[in-house]
């Protein structure tokens, strides 16, 4: 008889290869880290001997489940943010969160947490896009568990680099470090077309082809990422990324949900592998892929979880059964997805999509030795019927759960015995999850509780002047504006007319401040549009003094670029209350007595008030130097405009809107 160093006899074989073999009483047989045989166990026991021998009667022998996309060390995010949409979630917590936590420290427990529950859910290889990957890898191959780990490249500074060249360098030494690792396949993971510019993409493209890795990313995720990449490169998203050689590698592209039927054609054309995710799209409110024809025209499409901030588990028998039904309730089509299918997508299919089929995904001579054993004793799992020989692929997807999962094997060590995970101490990573989890809650309820920190923590917030000296006062007739222009004294600098549409965020706590959104249209001469900027602006509702009569000194502002839609922003603040207001503005730069001064001629047109606004500003940066520039504001007012005090106006433009 033939030496080998583990037998699994007795239980149900599903092999999950080509053919869908399924030996009722079967058994596979293990040398190192591969499968040496597999076939009824009468006959693998009479030609093997092996120093352990499994009996698995009752239960099922199966290949490994494939998680294809997941964010592993999110695990520590998970339940951070929920119940918001995909950019709000993304920009508003996740990144902000990120940025003050993530660390390599922090990657490797969130994988270990990660892992364990993985090998819980029966999870054998996950595809994993991250930062500090290496940690990421590190953890991973302790646990035991294989892994597509991808090192995350993005246009903004990230948390393990401070450029996108940083993170290309840390790449190729991630890359060069791991590759040809028994568990570990490194790969290139650029986030994803609306977070790298081509120059990234290309880059990205050309490493990952240059060390023959694997290549993830995320693509139409959303509807909103595809309209964004029509209006900003006249094309849908992947026809961009082909067209930047992304899908010459060896790519995996998560979710695919906004894809056409020519787009899925070039995935196939390009062999490029696809993650369906459908709880984190649903909760997420992405939408839902067309997996029924992505599979129709033999795409190979596999299963994912995302990551456990979004989903917010990682457990598999969950995705594939959501998969199975949804793909039935989007079609009307019971019998679009079947249950064989569905698990094939979740095994040998996901492994074909992350370009590793050829080491996994099936029990298969010469394969790894990466198999699960399934208990079908449960309540939920009984009775069990025989006459349909596909009823126990049903059985699987739609009712047994990760809890029926008794032993869990990768590259033949066991990572799990008799519901006892073997390689990661469970109870230590979650003393230390609960402990990074305090710091995260504090953090948070800290930045909540201020609006300003809120602004800050989405990023580009500068502080714009110390201080603002301004006043406002109604202007009977706004021709006289010319006795201030062509005065002596007065040299104009520069002219522009805008029409400003402002969406002021007010606050319960008033000391909080306010945000305001500012969409500015420059008007040329012929009055067409010419410009559009937008902006956010923070400043506080109090005033830090009054000089003259009305004339106000304001505490320094912080303006932000306003690089998302005002739909954001109201989701982000969670403001108590919104106001409108919608004015033309004429506005001149003009040195008085050498002095810069922003005088403003404003007609009010959202709330509709009578008469036109005369506002002028300038910035100050000391009291002392407030003071002198309040006198000659006086002056323009009082001895050149002829404005006196009953005209001018205490209320800010916000005041006149109603709540």
């Amino acid at each position: 008889m033939e030496q080998v160093d583990r037998m699994l006899a007795g239980g149900m074989v599903l092999t999950v290869n080509q053919d869908m073999d399924l030996y009722q009483n079967g058994a596979v047989a293990i040398r190192g880290d591969s499968i040496v045989a597999v076939g009824p166990s009468e006959a693998i026991l009479r030609q093997y001997t092996a120093a352990e021998v499994v009996r698995c009667d009752g239960q099922i022998i199966m290949p490994g489940l494939v998680n294809a996309h997941t964010h592993a060390a999110m695990t520590l995010l998970r339940g951070v943010a929920d119940d918001l949409r995909l950019d709000v979630w993304l920009m508003g917590y996740v990144m902000p969160t990120e940025h003050r936590f993530v660390s390599p420290e922090f990657c490797r427990l969130g994988s270990l947490l990660a892992c364990a529950e993985m090998i819980r859910s029966g999870v054998t290889m996950f595809a994993d896009m991250y930062y500090f990957e290496a940690d990421v890898a590190a953890a991973t191959a302790q646990a035991g568990l294989r892994a597509v780990c991808g090192q995350t490249i993005l246009k903004f500074p990230a948390p393990d680099a401070d450029s996108y060249e940083e993170s290309l360098a840390h790449t190729r030494q991630f890359i060069e470090t791991w590759k040809g690792h028994p568990l570990i396949v490194p790969a290139v993971a650029p986030h994803a077309p609306y977070t790298c510019t081509d120059e990234i993409l290309k880059a990205c493209a050309e490493l990952a082809l240059e060390y023959d890795v694997p290549l993830l990313t995320h693509i139409a995720e959303t509807r909103l990422e595809v309209e964004d990449s029509r209006r900003d490169f006249d094309m849908p998203v992947v026809p961009r990324v082909k067209k930047l050689n992304v899908l010459d590698a060896k790519t995996l592209a998560a979710h695919c949900v906004h894809v056409d039927s020519g787009e899925i054609r070039t995935l196939f054309n390009h062999n490029t592998g696809v993650a369906h995710c459908p709880t984190s799209n649903l909760k997420l409110a992405s939408g839902i892929a067309p997996v029924a024809e992505m599979l129709e025209r033999n795409l190979k499409v596999g299963i994912g979880t995302d990551g456990p901030a979004s989903n917010n588990d990682l457990d598999m028998f969950e995705e594939v059964r959501l998969a199975a039904i949804l793909a039935k309730g989007a079609t009307l089509d019971p019998t679009i997805l079947p249950a064989k299918q569905a698990l094939t997508m979740a095994t040998r299919l996901g492994a074909e999509a992350m370009h590793q089929a050829h080491l996994t995904g099936s029990l298969e001579v010469g394969k790894r030795a990466d198999l699960i054993v399934v208990d079908r004793s449960p309540l939920h799992n009984t009775p069990s019927f025989e006459r349909d020989s596909d009823a126990v692929y049903s059985q699987i997807v739609y009712a047994a759960k990760s809890t029926d999962v008794a032993h869990v094997m990768v590259n033949g060590a066991w990572l799990m015995r008799d519901r006892k995970v073997l390689t990661v101490d469970e109870a230590a990573v979650m003393k230390e999850a609960a402990a990074i989890a305090k710091q995260i809650d504090s953090f948070l309820i800290a930045r909540e509780g201020n609006v300003l920190n809120k602004l800050i923590a989405i990023g580009g917030v500068e502080q714009e002047e110390s201080f603002e000296i301004q006043v406002k006062a109604r202007l009977p007739d706004p021709t006289s504006i010319d006795t201030l222009l062509k005065n002596h004294l007065v040299q104009v600098v520069r002219h522009t007319h805008y029409r400003q549409y402002d969406t002021y965020f007010l606050f319960a706590d008033e000391s909080q401040g306010r945000v305001r959104y500012r969409e500015d249209d420059l008007v040329n001469a012929q009055g067409e549009v010419a410009s559009v900027r937008t902006r956010l602006t923070y400043t506080s509702p109090t005033k830090e003094r009054e000089f003259d009569d009305a004339v106000l000194l304001s505490r320094s502002q912080f303006i932000a670029p306003a690089d998302r839609p005002l739909r954001f922003y109201r989701e982000y603040f969670r403001a108590s209350e919104l106001r409108e207001i919608h004015k033309e503005r004429l506005r001149w730069h003009i040195l008085y007595k050498g002095v810069l001064f922003y005088v403003n001629i404003d007609t009010m047109m959202l709330p509709k008030v009578e008469g036109t606004f005369l506002e002028i500003k300038s910035q100050t940066w000391s009291k002392r130097d407030a003071e002198y520039k309040a006198t000659l504001l006086s002056e323009i007012l009082v001895d050149i405009l002829g404005v006196t005090p009953e005209k001018r106006v205490r209320k800010e433009y916000v005041d006149f809107a109603l709540a």
